[in-house]
Order: C-alpha cells, then sequence, then structure tokens
C-alpha cells in the first residue's frame, strides 16, 4: 500500500534579488511501515525534501499526500526528530514529554500513561522529576524520541538526529530508535550523510544529487540486512558491497 506519495515536486527559494531552485522533479513512494533514508552531499535539499512532506513549506510545484491526504491539511500527523533534542531546560522530563499532547489540546490520563510506558521502555524509567541538564546527550535524545512518539504520529522524520553524539553512543541509540520503530510498525523518513547509518537502518535508501536536488538513484537493502538489528548489519558480510556501490555513486554525483 502505498503509504507516502510525492509526486512532481519542485522548489524555488525567492530572495529580492534572485531564484534558488533547491528541488527539481523529485517523484517517490514509502510504503506504510518502512524505514527509508535520504543520503546525499550537502545542497541536495534533504531537508527541504522532509520540510515539505511535514506540510511546513509548500513546494513551488507537486503535491505530497499521506494516505491520500494533503499534508498540509493534516494536523499532527507527523513527528520531527532533529540534531538536537530542543528539550525545554526549565520544564522536567515528564513536562518535556507531554508537551506535544499539551499543545494539541489531547492530554488524557491514558495517553499520559502511554508516555510513560514508553519512558520505561527507553531505560528511563525513574527520570520524569528530573531536568534535561541532569541527562547525558543520549538520554535527552531518547526523551526527545518519546516526546515525539507521544502523540501517536503516523510518519516520523528523523533529522540526522544522531550526528551530535559521540559515535559509541549513536551506535547504540540506531539499536534502540530501530527496535521501537519497528515495534510500533511506524513509518520512518531518515535523512543523513551517514552512509553506514543509512544501510543499517533502512530498507530502502534514496540517494539524491545537488544544485538543485534530484532522486539520482535508489537501493534496495538486501533482506539479510533488513531483518537485523543495526550494529549486527554494519558486521554482516553484505553490508561493504551495498556500501561500496553507494559510496562510488556519492563519488560520480560529486565528480560532475
Amino acid at each position: 500500500m502505498v503509504f507516502l506519495k510525492i509526486d512532481g515536486i519542485h522548489h524555488t527559494y525567492f530572495t529580492k534579488n534572485s531564484a534558488t531552485t533547491a528541488l527539481s522533479d523529485i517523484s517517490l513512494e514509502v510504503r506504510e511501515g518502512e524505514f527509508v533514508s535520504f543520503l546525499g552531499p550537502s545542497g541536495c535539499g534533504k531537508t527541504t525534501l522532509l520540510s515539505i512532506i511535514a506540510g511546513l513549506i509548500r513546494p513551488t510545484e507537486g503535491t505530497v499526500s499521506l494516505e491520500n491526504q494533503p499534508v498540509h491539511k493534516l494536523n499532527n500527523q507527523i513527528g520531527y526528530m532533529l540534531q538536537q533534542d530542543y528539550l525545554f531546560p526549565w520544564k522536567s522530563i515528564k513536562e518535556n514529554i507531554l508537551l506535544g499532547l499539551k499543545i494539541s489540546n489531547s492530554l488524557t490520563e491514558e495517553k499520559e500513561q502511554y508516555a510513560f510506558n514508553l519512558l520505561e521502555q527507553m531505560g528511563l524509567g525513574g527520570f520524569e522529576t528530573q531536568y534535561p541538564s541532569q541527562l547525558s546527550g543520549g538520554m535527552r535524545q531518547r526523551v526527545a524520541l518519546v516526546r515525539t512518539l507521544a502523540t501517536e504520529p503516523k510518519l516520523l522524520m528523523l533529522d540526522e538526529p544522531f550526528s551530535a553524539l559521540d559515535f559509541q553512543t549513536k551506535l547504540k541509540l540506531e539499536d534502540l530508535v530501530s527496535d521501537t520503530l519497528k515495534t510500533f510498525g511506524k513509518t520512518a523518513i531518515l535523512v543523513t550523510h551517514d552512509i553506514g547509518e543509512a544501510i543499517a537502518m533502512s530498507d530502502r535508501i534514496f540517494l539524491f544529487s545537488p544544485r538543485p536536488g534530484r532522486l539520482h538513484k535508489t537501493f534496495e537493502v538486501p533482506e539479510q540486512l533488513k531483518n537485523l538489528a543495526p550494529f549486527q548489519a554494519r558486521n554482516h558480510e553484505a553490508y561493504p558491497e551495498l556500501f561500496q556501490s553507494i559510496w562510488k555513486e556519492l563519488e560520480n554525483i560529486e565528480a560532475k
């Protein structure tokens, strides 16, 4: 089933003296429950496309629909997780994870309990009364993920959420996020510069070329990697071959 449909997206940023085309003729589909990555060099419009999918930007041309509904008409269906956790330092962990529910006026006793259960699953049970400054970077990102999942979005957007973390924490969070999304059957899009991360976490990888951003090639991740946790996938014999294939395509793109 086509869950997310991106059709003929073209986007140009206009200023008083110039026009810069960020995206040109982007069309792709994402199935329900699928984890896909947007990969490519700087300037290929990955984050712009993510903003368009989230309904934050209206494209110059083209349409984006989620379950056959235009994304700009949807409310609270798309969750966003960014490179920075953006937790409010003066609010407790409990207050932070319930913030999205309060803003959307959908906080109930049942949903509050759901958020606390998520916190427990993330290994943060008992931290409800603490504050962001008392937590490590990896712990804060887990809280940010709970805050996002607590609103039960149909689509989760991950914009380089691990890039500010040390490598060991990054690998642990890849496994945790991957397992959590599979458990809840969530559909997710990851924006990343990291080939290894894209392979380890994704079902498919969309490789973009820059200036303007275009869909260059789509890579299907082998089944034997899809069924593994990200850390295990990085150590599988099928991993290096796919890594080299994507690396060569990136080199070709950057050589043009």
